[in-house]
């Protein structure tokens, strides 16, 4: 009993402070304990007491500084962490963009901003405790090559602006994903797995890349693949990419390249005209390298070869109908069925032996009927002709253009040794140099140009070789008759000095006729030289009709004169001779008595 009495003392004071906390916990207000209230003594205690007590259970809380925190409750529009404090922080939801997966429970690092605004509410900010550490946590990030998320805040010039622990970080387009993007905004709003890919430490720039992983992915996914992989296998696959030289496939996880020559036997000016963008196809591997990771694949493959299925009964002598699928200077291609083509060589397109392209016949797109001229099954191909299913022209031609018969032909071409004329479609000559002009030219471009009508009389004829020898000259007198009998050896003539060289000067005679004076028979009468635009006396002194060339003199003209004046001058002189030798004779005769009588005489008339 004495037990019993000292335990229900040690209680006694306990249930009698409990008895006061519930007495004044919830009562009526007729019956609450003023009292005790104002003493204080509501909880049992001093307040300054419990609310020590309590205090000491608090976190200490120290503004501006980063601190974790407990994620308690989740909305739309707010996040509530607790870090310990006597009351809990609210942080807006947007801050948590970047992370959509954070659920209640999950620690959060915060910064304090406030320990108590106004209304006695803690303030916190993720956003700024993620600024302040960002930068070391995306340098350790690069370093360790670690996978990090991002939230896609908008697109910008040539990629993203990627939040990266509140670091604004620049995501290229060309590593958003390894396919082409068509719609770049499909990823604003989103959170992604990125690597950080280059760090710019002295601007601090930050540049990450999602396709880097899918690449990282897709390269083991590759070396199992290809490991797989036999020639000969048919596979299907997706169109990733188009181009102009080819088509990408996905094979799920690996690319191959079909190129443009292996999508179609016949032939195609881009692979559009074959597939589509995201089209599923099937194709064969024509071959692989492993250490590369490179594929070739095959879609004509698939089908049978055209030559196989063309007609075992065309031959050779067939006329074929086509499409002129491509030009070349040297010939033409003409599609008979898709896959077989044949070649019309410039050469068979026109009877006629002048060169030209394929372009001056044909063009591209060209419905066309030709002959098969050969036929090789085995190495597949294929040679037509167009001119052979018209009449050769050349056949019959004596009777057509006889030696000697006159005809209008056009200038197709003009070259330094003469001038090809067309007589018909087919038929072509040669008009020689020589047999332009009876005059002497020094190219056929002188007298004609191309596409001019000339007058031509057939000379003679190479059938086998399909060539014709023409003259222009001979439908025309010949001015050397004339100029013969004009310019005889010895006429003198009056002329121009057309020019001078160091040679000598070209004269100008009537009758369109050039002659040439030498240095050494131009020379004046005085020994001075004349010059162009003089007008002198010349005699000629040379004609020679084969070569077309007269020869003049001008010393010539005056040279018998010169020789009569000297020849004069010769008889004076001996003639003086003649006449002194006689007085000096007589001289000699006179006496001794003429000289004195003389004397006399002089000394007479003196007197006088």
């Amino acid at each position: 009993m004495e037990e019993n009495k000292t335990v229900a003392a040690e209680v006694t004071p306990a249930v009698e402070e409990t008895k006061k906390t519930v007495l004044n916990a919830s009562v009526a207000p007729e019956n609450f304990d003023w009292d005790a209230f104002e003493n204080d003594d509501v909880y049992g205690g001093s307040v300054e007491a419990i609310a020590e007590q309590y205090n000491q259970t608090l976190s200490k809380v120290v503004e501006g500084e980063v601190v974790e925190g407990e994620v308690t409750a989740i909305s739309k529009r707010e996040v509530i962490v607790n870090i310990g404090y006597k009351s809990e922080g609210v942080i807006m939801a947007p801050e948590f963009r970047y992370n959509p997966e954070l659920k209640v429970g999950d620690k959060v690092e915060v910064f304090v901003e406030n320990a108590e605004d106004r209304k006695g509410q803690l303030i916190l900010s993720h956003k700024k405790a993620r600024q302040l550490r960002s930068w070391d946590m995306v340098n350790a990030a690069y370093a360790a090559d670690e996978i990090v998320k991002g939230y896609v805040k908008t697109r910008t010039k040539g990629g993203m602006i990627v939040d990266v622990f509140g670091i604004e970080a620049f995501l290229p387009g060309s590593q958003i994903d390894i396919k082409p993007i068509r719609d770049y905004d499909q990823y604003v709003d989103t959170t992604m797995d990125f690597k950080i890919v280059k760090i710019n430490q002295e601007f601090r720039n930050v540049v990450v890349s999602h396709k880097a992983l899918i690449e990282a992915e897709l390269e083991q996914q590759k070396s199992e693949i290809i490991g797989k992989l036999e020639k000969g296998q048919v596979l299907e696959g997706t169109v990733k990419n188009i181009t102009g030289y080819g088509v990408f496939v996905d094979l799920g996880g690996v690319d191959g390249l079909i190129h443009i020559t292996d999508l179609s036997w016949g032939r195609i000016n881009h692979p559009e005209e074959v597939v589509a963008l995201d089209q599923k196809i099937n194709v064969v591997i024509l071959d692989f390298d492993e250490s590369k990771k490179r594929i070739a694949l095959g879609l004509k493959q698939l089908t049978v070869h055209p030559w196989d299925a063309l007609d075992a009964n065309l031959k050779v002598g067939d006329k074929v109908k086509g499409k002129v699928v491509l030009i070349a200077d040297y010939g033409a291609f003409v599609e008979i069925e898709p896959g077989v083509e044949g070649l019309i060589h410039v050469s068979e397109m026109s009877w006629s032996p002048r060169l030209r392209i394929a372009s001056d016949f044909l063009k591209a797109g060209d419905e066309v009927e030709a002959q098969i001229l050969t036929l090789d099954r085995e190495e597949k191909k294929m040679s037509l002709g167009l001119k052979q299913l018209v009449a050769n022209p050349w056949e019959n031609i004596r009777e057509k253009y006889a030696v000697g018969s006159k005809h209008t032909a056009t200038v197709r071409n003009i070259t330094n040794f003469g001038v090809f004329a067309e007589l018909e479609e087919g038929i072509e000559g040669l008009v020689h140099i020589s047999d332009l002009s009876w005059n002497k030219i020094k190219h056929p471009s002188e007298l004609v140009a191309a596409g001019d009508a000339i007058e031509v009389v057939i000379l003679d004829f190479d059938e086998e070789n399909h060539k014709l020898s023409l003259g222009h000259k001979q439908l025309l007198p010949n001015p050397w008759d004339e100029i013969e009998a004009k310019y005889a050896v010895g006429t003198v003539v009056e002329a121009k000095i057309a020019s001078v060289n160091e040679k000598g000067a070209v004269v100008e005679l009537e009758g369109d006729v050039d002659a040439f004076c030498f240095n050494r028979e131009l020379a004046k009468e005085d020994g001075t030289m004349p010059v162009a635009g003089e007008t002198l006396s010349f005699k000629v002194t040379e004609l020679k009709r084969s070569a077309k060339k007269v020869t003049l003199s001008h010393a010539k003209t005056y040279a018998a004169a010169v020789e009569a004046r000297a020849e004069r001058a010769a008889s004076e002189a001996d003639n003086t001779k003649k006449a002194v030798k006689k007085i000096n004779s007589n001289i000699e005769k006179t006496t001794l008595g003429d000289i004195d009588a003389l004397a006399a005489l002089k000394s007479q008339l003196e007197n006088k």
